[in-house]
């Protein structure tokens, strides 16, 4: 069975969150790791917006497994240098979810693709 998560996020939604709710909404969504990586970017912004949408993409398969939702923070995405985005969880599945993010000046988007066998 194959299971696929997307989403899709206007980078200046993230923008405006950060700016209204500053280090809370940080502190809320992303790991220290992820917003380590994203602030060494020349635009964080657009690095944020598309882990957000990785984490809600990531989140939609693990409702189809009718998983309880769990917060976004609790799912860490990291790459290694000009690595893919690779997810980190607490549960088993976390090594077979592959996940791709991509993005424009304005959107991000991200789908996610768990196969189970």
């Amino acid at each position: 069975m194959i299971l696929v998560g997307n989403d899709i996020v206007e980078i200046d939604k993230i923008r405006k969150l950060i700016l209204r709710y500053n280090s809370k909404f940080l502190i809320k969504i992303f790991s220290k790791n992820e917003l380590d990586f994203c602030r060494r970017r020349l635009n964080p912004e657009i690095h944020l917006a598309g882990r957000f949408a990785g984490k809600e993409a990531v989140k939609k398969i693990l409702l189809q497994l009718k998983e309880k939702p769990i917060p976004l923070k609790n799912i860490e995405i990291n790459r290694k240098i000009n690595g893919p985005p690779r997810v980190y969880l607490d549960q088993e599945l976390q090594n077979n979810i592959q996940l791709s993010i991509s993005h424009t000046n304005y959107y991000a988007t991200a789908v996610a693709i768990l196969n189970i066998i």
